[in-house]
C-alpha cells in the first residue's frame, strides 16, 4: 500500500490565485504589497491579517476574513472543483532544468521526526511553534489546505521523474498556468482514477519522503489531527538547495565586544577588504556590519553529530546563542531565503533596517541526505529548496 493518495475534493485554480508560500518573505510589508497588486492571490487567505483591509488585526481576529475571501474566490469561479484526483505539476524557466511534482494527499501518521519514530515521511528541521498554531487555526477555520508540503522521493526519484515527464508530455494543454516572481511557469493537469493515477501514487509513495519545504505545515497536520496533508511529491532531479541567511535587526552589544567574544569562544575572525558574499563552500561564514566584512571560522565539536557541526547549526549555537545571547525565535532575527542575494542583505544593513547580516553557504544535498538518514533535525531555516511549489494552485477541502 502506498502512503500517497488522491485528493478527495480538490479545488483547482483558473490561473489568478497562485502565490509564494506565506513563509517565503523577508518582510510582512511585501505580503501586503502583493495582495494589493493581486487581490486574488492566495496570500490574502493564507495571511489574512496582512491583507490591506485587515492590517492592524491579529491573525486570529482575521480568520473570518480569510473564510469570506476563500468563499468569494470559489463563488466567482477562480477555483473549480475536482474529485479523487492527483495533479501533475511542471515548473519551467529559461536556462533551468524542468521540475516535476505530483499534488496529492499523504498519510499524517507516516511523519517521523526522530530515529525512534516509525514512518516514511521524514521531517528534518526544528520549527517555530507559533507558526504551527497559526496553520492549525487557519485549516480549522477554512476546512481547506492551500499550501502543500514539498516532499522529496528518495527511493524511486528517477522513476517518478521519468513517469511525470512522460505524463505531462502527453497530457495536452494544462488546466491552468501561473507565472511566479522569478519568471518560472507553473502548470497543472488533474488525473482522475485509473491506471495512470495508480502508477503515479505508487511511485510517489515508493520510498522514504523527506520534507524539503513545509516543516511547519506537516507538524500542523499532526497537531490538528488531520489524517492526511496536502503535498507535492517531487524528485531529486527537480530541486536545488540555495543559501538561507540571517539578518539581525538590533545588536545587543557593540561590534568590538562581538569580535572579542567570538575570539574567546574559539572562532577565527578575519576582516575582508570587500563586500560580504555567500561563501563558496561550508566551513566559513561571512558577516557584514557597519560597512565591514568579516570571515568567521566557527568552532566545531567532534563529539557532536554531523548536523550539530553544519554551518547553520554553528551560527545558531555559537554566533547567535553564545556570542549575542539570542534565542533562535528572537524577533530581532530574520531568516532570509535564497531569493534575496548578498547585495540585498548588505543593503538592508547599509539602510539601517538591520545591524548585522550573516551569510552562510547552502547545505549540500549530500549533507541534507545524510542528516535525514540519521533521523537528525536540521536547525531552523537551513534549506531553501528551489523551485518551490506555489501555493494557491491546488487546494484540498478537508472531510
Amino acid at each position: 500500500m502506498t502512503v500517497v493518495h488522491p485528493i478527495s475534493r480538490a479545488w483547482l485554480t483558473k490561473g489568478a490565485t497562485g502565490a509564494q508560500n506565506y513563509d517565503e518573505f523577508a518582510d510582512d510589508a511585501e505580503i501586503t504589497a502583493i495582495i494589493s497588486a493581486n487581490p486574488h492571490s492566495a496570500l490574502a487567505v493564507e495571511m489574512p491579517h496582512l491583507a490591506p483591509e485587515s492590517v492592524g488585526k491579529s491573525f486570529t481576529d482575521s480568520l473570518p476574513d480569510a473564510v469570506a475571501r476563500l468563499g468569494l474566490e470559489r463563488a466567482e469561479g477562480n477555483y473549480v472543483p475536482a474529485e479523487q484526483v492527483v495533479v501533475l505539476y511542471r515548473i519551467t524557466a529559461p536556462g533551468e532544468p524542468t521540475a516535476y511534482g505530483l499534488w496529492s494527499m499523504v498519510d499524517t501518521d507516516q511523519i517521523s521526526a526522530s530515529a525512534d519514530e516509525a514512518g516514511l515521511v521524514i521531517r528534518n528541521e526544528e520549527v517555530f511553534i507559533e507558526k504551527v498554531r497559526e496553520r492549525v487555526a487557519l485549516a480549522g477555520a477554512l476546512g481547506t489546505l492551500l499550501s502543500p508540503v514539498l516532499l522529496l522521493q528518495t527511493a524511486k526519484g528517477d522513476e517518478l521523474h521519468a513517469a511525470l515527464a512522460a505524463a505531462t508530455e502527453s497530457a495536452g494543454e494544462p488546466a491552468a498556468t501561473d507565472l511566479d516572481q522569478s519568471g518560472r511557469t507553473h502548470a497543472i493537469w488533474p488525473v482522475g482514477p485509473g491506471p495512470l493515477q495508480d502508477e503515479l501514487t505508487a511511485l510517489a509513495g515508493g520510498g522514504e519522503l523527506v520534507v524539503a519545504d513545509g516543516n511547519h505545515r506537516s507538524l500542523a497536520a499532526q497537531t490538528g489531527r488531520l489524517p492526511r496533508f496536502l503535498a507535492v511529491v517531487t524528485t531529486p532531479g527537480s530541486v536545488a538547495i540555495q543559501p538561507y541567511n540571517r539578518l539581525v535587526g538590533e545588536l545587543p552589544l557593540p561590534v568590538e565586544e562581538l569580535l572579542r567574544r567570538l575570539d574567546a569562544r574559539g572562532a577565527t575572525v578575519q576582516e575582508l577588504p570587500r563586500p560580504a558574499g555567500i561563501p563558496a563552500q561550508g566551513g566559513t561564514v561571512e558577516i557584514y556590519l557597519g560597512g565591514r566584512t568579516f570571515a568567521l571560522g566557527l568552532p566545531t565539536d567532534p563529539n557532536l553529530p554531523t548536523v550539530e557541526n553544519l554551518d547553520h547549526a554553528l551560527v545558531e549555537r555559537v554566533l547567535l546563542g553564545d556570542v549575542l545571547g539570542l534565542d533562535p525565535g528572537d524577533k530581532r532575527i530574520s531568516y532570509i531565503g535564497g531569493d534575496y542575494p548578498a547585495a540585498w542583505l548588505r543593503g538592508e544593513v547599509d539602510a539601517g533596517h538591520a545591524e548585522l547580516a550573516v551569510l552562510i553557504a547552502p547545505v549540500t544535498v549530500d549533507d541534507f541526505v545524510k542528516v535525514n538518514l540519521e533521523r537528525q533535525k536540521l536547525p531552523r531555516k537551513s534549506t531553501w529548496f528551489t523551485p518551490k511549489a506555489r501555493g494557491g494552485l491546488v487546494l484540498s477541502e478537508l472531510d
